[in-house]
């Protein structure tokens, strides 16, 4: 037989806490009832909670880490892509320029990026960007090439050294597929490693 409950008419804060029906026990054949003024849990005490465990708080610490961790992979990647698309997007205009300066001057390129107004232009890596007068030099030793050693521009080459400010003159070569480049006279501008 179970405890009666108590009343719900009694009010906890005017009437002290009587005891709770615990569970009975069979003692020499006698039924006793105990009572607590404590309720307890399947005969386990349960404690009070002032704060967080230890493996709770290292449960907290290591899921931070770790979307810390995504977040700062996935910001690094579009900051890349958006130095890449700056990039490309100033060789692209100096390009024009380069166009410009050929309209006003019977077809001739110029013979450094000074001519055309950009002596000291950096890349989104602060470092310069190239340019390498081709037309009219004897022979292709100062060109880029690509992975079959055939040049990848006739009249000029114009490139950033890209992230990590190294290149050869082949762009297929490891250290130079993060170059920005212009290929085919202009007709591509972009990644080394996409061309």
């Amino acid at each position: 037989m179970r405890c009666k409950e108590e009343l719900d008419t009694v009010d906890p804060v005017i009437e002290p806490r009587k005891p709770h029906c615990v569970h009975r026990r069979r003692a020499a054949g006698i039924h006793r009832l105990e009572t607590t003024s404590e309720p307890r849990a399947h005969g386990l005490r349960r404690r009070a909670r002032a704060g967080f465990t230890l493996l709770e708080l290292m449960f907290a610490v290591a899921v931070i880490a770790i979307l810390t961790t995504l977040a700062i992979g996935q910001f690094s990647k579009y900051v890349d892509r958006a130095r890449n698309a700056t990039a490309q997007g100033d060789i692209a205009m100096m390009q024009v320029e380069i166009e410009r300066y050929q309209t006003g001057h019977g077809g001739a390129l110029p013979d450094s990026l000074s001519d055309i107004g950009r002596p000291a232009f950096l890349d989104p890596w602060q470092q310069p960007y190239f340019y390498t007068k081709l037309a009219g030099v004897n022979g292709h030793g100062a060109a880029r090439k690509d992975h079959k050693l055939n040049p990848i521009n006739s009249d000029y080459d114009l490139f950033s050294a890209g992230k990590n400010g190294v290149f050869k003159p082949q762009v297929s070569q490891k250290d130079s597929l993060d170059d920005i480049i212009r290929a085919r006279d202009g007709g591509f501008v972009g990644l080394a490693a996409e061309f």
